[in-house]
């Protein structure tokens, strides 16, 4: 089965000079994948080479660009021909099983929450992406998306996180945990205990709380939070990790025996590079909607980009949406027969 991705190829700070050859090497590495790139078709098509004969690539026009500074709001009201706008449309259309793009983060959000709309019970659409951990890695969810949440939009984010882990990763009962500043029950506000609760009566694997260290020692496939918290401790973990890798580099350069000390480490430094890179975990994916949208840091290389372009891929052709949907209507449906019984 072939699965189809739209390509916002004129977002983020890049732009084509980064997604289209992202896209091509994606495309020779995924024989069941065809690529819909979409943007300014003349500032496209030369940029193709010889993967323009591809039959498995098409160009879809668009004659905007939504700006990485623009109003989410103007976006949404005036660019109806911009590169996200129709990468999103041809999801909607059903032309496309998802869209990626590098764009304006807010743009992206606003955009695809008009055109595609949210799956029945939820409220809100939250940004749920990949982190490494001493073990593998874990999805954390809501990483920027809703700063304020309720205990029942935690909750929501649970079930949705936990569908997404298993469609994809094909575990039937991932485990879900809640960032909180204590292992104990007692400990955290009311809207996270509160979540507590309803999380642990929901039929998911829950495990209770997380603390910050936990996250990276993969104490839970699955991590809920707001999307306040989410964000601070997303962003203060890549700079921590930048500063550990230029002080690394620092103090590897301090003299002659430091530099013959690197050469002699240098195959354990580029391994644990490579399984550290951020790049590799690059692409957060928009849940909650009717449709599968993922956004791509901004600053994305060709090589972070193309892990972007794969996550949505991966939850296209795992049909992660409708296992999300499946659940959120099973768990709809066992409320309002617990509401009758009551």
């Amino acid at each position: 089965m072939t699965t189809r991705i739209a390509i916002d190829c004129m977002g983020g700070d890049h732009g084509p000079s980064v997604t289209v050859p992202a896209a091509i090497r994606f495309l020779a590495e995924h024989p069941a994948a065809n690529l819909l790139l979409v943007g300014q078709e003349e500032v496209l098509r030369p940029l193709l080479g010889a993967a323009a004969g591809d039959s498995r690539l098409r160009i879809v026009h668009a004659s905007e660009i939504v700006g990485m500074d623009e109003s989410p709001a103007l976006a949404l009201r005036n660019k109806k021909d911009s590169s996200m706008r129709v990468a999103i449309n041809l999801v909607k259309s059903g032309d496309a099983d998802a869209c990626v793009s590098a764009g304006n983060t807010g743009a992206l959000m606003a955009i695809s929450r008009f055109v595609l709309k949210m799956l029945p019970g939820i409220d809100r659409p939250a940004i749920c992406a990949p982190l490494p951990t001493l073990s593998g890695h874990t999805h954390m969810l809501d990483l920027g998306a809703n700063v304020d949440c309720g205990p029942e939009h935690l909750l929501q984010f649970g079930i949705m996180g936990a569908m997404l882990v298993a469609a994809m990763e094909h575990k039937e009962r991932p485990t879900v945990g809640i960032l909180n500043i204590g292992e104990e029950e007692i400990k955290g506000n009311e809207v996270v205990k509160a979540a507590a609760e309803l999380l642990r009566n929901s039929g998911l694997n829950f495990i209770g709380n997380v603390e910050g260290d936990g996250i990276y020692q993969g104490e839970a496939d699955v991590i809920v939070c707001d999307g306040f918290v989410g964000n601070v401790a997303l962003k203060t973990s890549e700079g921590l990790a930048q500063m550990l890798a230029s002080s690394l580099r620092s103090e590897f350069k301090r003299n002659w025996l430091t530099k013959i000390a690197a050469l002699i480490a240098i195959s354990v430094l580029n391994n644990f590079k490579k399984r550290f890179d951020h790049r590799r975990y690059n692409g957060a994916i928009l849940l909650g909607l009717k449709g599968i949208s993922v956004k791509s840091h901004g600053s994305a290389d060709a090589l972070s980009f193309g892990y972007a372009i794969a996550r949505a891929f991966d939850a296209a052709e795992n049909r992660a949406l409708e296992r999300i949907s499946d659940r959120l209507a099973q768990t709809n449906a066992d409320r309002m027969v617990a509401v009758e019984n009551a």
